[in-house]
C-alpha cells in the first residue's frame, strides 16, 4: 500500500486585499492559495505509486475555523456583538455556515480531491485543533455533499476522530492531543451543553487566535515567533507595521487576551453531553473508522495532555496579564501616593515618573525572565511516543501541528512530522516561506514498507531533510 501524509493545511476564507494596508492579513489573501498546487499535487503521488490505489491522510488542520470571519447575510440564527467582530461561536448551525464559506471559497481543492478519489484512491481526513468543529455532523455533511462522490467512492473517503492506524505499521495523529495549549479534553464526547444550545469547549490556542490573532492582523498565526516575542521585539514590530494601521493595538492585545482568559474559564461550566448507554457504541464507531481496536481508543485517550485551561495563572502568563496586572498596579500605588503627598507639600504629578523610571528596570528583568511554555511542546516525548507505539503495536509515528517537518529515530520508534501547507512567512510581506509543502510518503519494500519526508516542488518531489538521523543512521 502506498501512502501519503500531509497535515496543516489551514484552507480559510479568502481575505479581500486592504485598500489602504495591503500587508493587513496578507497572508490569507487569494494571492497565496495552493489549491492548483494540490490537484497536481494528487497527480503526482498518484504516478509515483505506479498507478496503485494511494492512500491519502489529511492529518489535522485542514480547515481552519478559528481564522473564518464571515458573517451571513440573513442569519437564522442570533450573532452577538462579539461574533460581528471575531467570528461565530462553536455551534452546529455556525460552523456549518463556516465551513460552507471555506469550501465556497477553495472549488478546485474539492474538485481535485473529489477526481482523486473516483479514480480508485482513498482519503482519510483526521480532526486536528483548529478544525475540532468537524466533530459536528452537520459539518461532515456539508464536506461530503461538495464531494458529491458516487456510492462506490463514499466508501473510500472517511473522518476519523484524533488518529489512524495505516496498513497496521503506522499510527498517524495530529499531534494536540499532547500539547496542554491545544488539546482537544475529550474527543470521545466532545460536545457540551449550554443554555440552550450545543457547543464545544475549545482549548487555549484556539481562543487566543478567535479573540486576539483575528484583530490583530499584521501578525501571522502559522508561525510561532510572528506572535511570541520578546518586549523590545514587539516594540520594533509596532512602530515598524502597526503604529499607523492600528495605533490602539494595546487595546486590541488586551480586550483580546481579557476575552481569552474569560472564555477559557466560563466554558468549563458547560457540561459535556454524555450519553451512558452509547459510550461503548461510540468507541467501537471510532476504533472502526481509525483501523484499530476499541481498547486502544480507550489506551491512546490516557495519553492526553493535561489541559493548560486547568490553571487560569497559567494562562494569564501567556497572555501577558500578569505583566499588564504589574504595570496597573505600579500606576495605581504612585498615583494614590502622590494624592497623599499632595496633601502635604506643593508638588507637580510630573514627580510620579521618577518612581515609574525606578520600577522600569525590575520590570524588564522579570519580562525576561517569563519565558512561554508553549514551545515546550514542539518537541516529541519520547515516553509518549514508545507508550502510543506499544498501544497500537507500530513502530512508526507521525504526527503533525507544530508545522516542524522531521524524520529521526526517537527510542525504538520512527517518528516523522509532515511539516505543513500553510500560508507560513517570517516577514509580514509574505516574502520568506517557512518549510511549505512538505509530506511523508510511505511505499511498500522488500522489509515491509518505507518511510520518506519529501518535499513537493515544481511538479516532482525532492528530500525534505538531506542528511536526516535517519539518513546518518544508514549511511554509517
Amino acid at each position: 500500500m502506498f501512502t501519503a501524509i500531509i497535515s496543516d493545511l489551514h484552507l480559510c476564507e479568502a481575505e479581500p486585499v486592504h485598500p489602504k494596508y495591503p500587508l493587513w492579513k496578507k497572508f490569507k489573501t487569494r494571492e497565496f492559495f495552493f489549491d492548483h498546487t494540490f490537484a497536481h499535487f494528487l497527480t503526482h503521488i498518484e504516478e509515483k505509486a505506479g498507478g496503485q490505489p494511494v492512500e491519502l491522510i489529511l492529518n489535522g488542520d485542514i480547515f481552519d475555523f478559528d481564522g473564518v470571519q464571515a458573517l451571513p447575510e440573513e442569519p437564522a440564527f442570533r450573532i452577538s456583538w462579539l461574533e460581528t467582530q471575531r467570528g461565530l461561536f462553536p455551534r452546529p448551525e455556525r460552523s456549518r455556515f463556516k465551513i460552507q464559506v471555506i469550501l465556497r471559497d477553495h472549488p478546485e481543492f474539492m474538485s481535485a480531491l473529489r477526481e482523486f478519489l473516483i479514480r480508485g484512491n482513498s482519503c482519510v481526513i483526521v480532526i486536528g485543533n483548529h478544525d475540532l468543529e468537524m466533530h459536528f455532523p452537520e459539518v461532515r455533511s456539508e464536506i461530503e455533499n461538495c464531494l458529491r462522490l458516487p456510492d462506490e467512492a463514499k466508501e473510500r473517503f472517511r473522518f476519523t476522530d484524533w488518529f489512524y492506524i495505516s496498513n497496521k505499521d503506522t499510527l498517524i495523529e495530529h499531534g494536540n492531543q499532547y500539547d496542554p495549549y491545544c488539546v482537544c479534553e475529550d474527543p470521545v464526547n466532545p460536545f457540551q451543553q449550554s443554555y440552550n444550545f450545543k457547543t464545544m469547549r475549545l482549548p487555549f490556542g484556539n481562543l487566543a487566535c478567535r479573540y486576539m490573532v483575528n484583530g490583530m492582523g499584521f501578525f501571522n498565526p502559522h508561525v510561532e515567533s510572528n506572535y511570541i516575542m520578546t518586549l523590545s521585539e514587539y516594540v520594533r514590530f509596532f512602530v515598524k507595521y502597526v503604529i499607523r494601521a492600528q495605533p490602539l493595538l494595546m487595546w486590541t492585545w488586551f480586550s483580546g487576551a481579557m476575552t481569552t482568559l474569560w472564555y477559557s474559564f466560563v466554558d468549563r461550566f458547560d457540561e459535556p453531553i454524555r450519553d451512558p448507554l452509547r459510550v461503548e457504541d461510540r468507541v467501537n464507531d471510532i476504533a472502526v473508522r481509525a483501523n484499530a481496536e476499541p481498547r486502544m481508543v480507550r489506551e491512546l485517550r490516557e495519553l492526553f495532555a493535561i489541559p493548560a485551561t486547568n490553571n487560569p495563572f497559567l494562562i494569564a502568563r501567556e497572555l501577558w496579564l500578569d505583566r499588564a496586572f504589574l504595570v496597573l498596579v505600579g500606576f495605581f500605588i504612585i498615583f494614590e501616593l502622590m494624592i497623599l503627598i499632595r496633601q502635604l507639600l506643593d508638588v507637580s504629578f510630573f514627580w510620579a515618573f521618577i518612581p515609574l523610571f525606578l520600577l522600569l528596570p525590575f520590570f524588564i528583568f522579570y519580562s525576561k525572565s517569563v519565558a512561554s511554555m508553549a514551545s515546550k511542546y514542539k518537541e516529541p516525548d519520547e515516553k509518549i511516543l514508545s507508550t502510543a507505539s506499544a498501544i497500537t503495536r507500530v513502530q512508526r509515528i507521525v504526527y503533525g501541528h507544530t508545522h516542524i517537518a522531521r524524520h529521526e529515530m526517537i527510542g525504538a520508534v520512527e517518528h516523522l512530522n509532515s511539516g505543513c501547507w500553510s500560508p507560513a512567512f517570517l516577514d509580514v510581506e509574505c516574502t520568506k516561506p517557512v518549510g511549505q509543502k512538505t509530506f511523508v510518503w510511505i511505499e511498500p519494500d522488500q522489509e515491509g514498507r518505507r518511510a520518506q519526508l519529501l518535499m513537493f516542488k515544481d511538479n516532482g518531489s525532492q528530500e525534505a531533510l538531506v542528511g536526516s538521523r535517519i539518513e546518518r543512521r544508514k549511511s554509517g
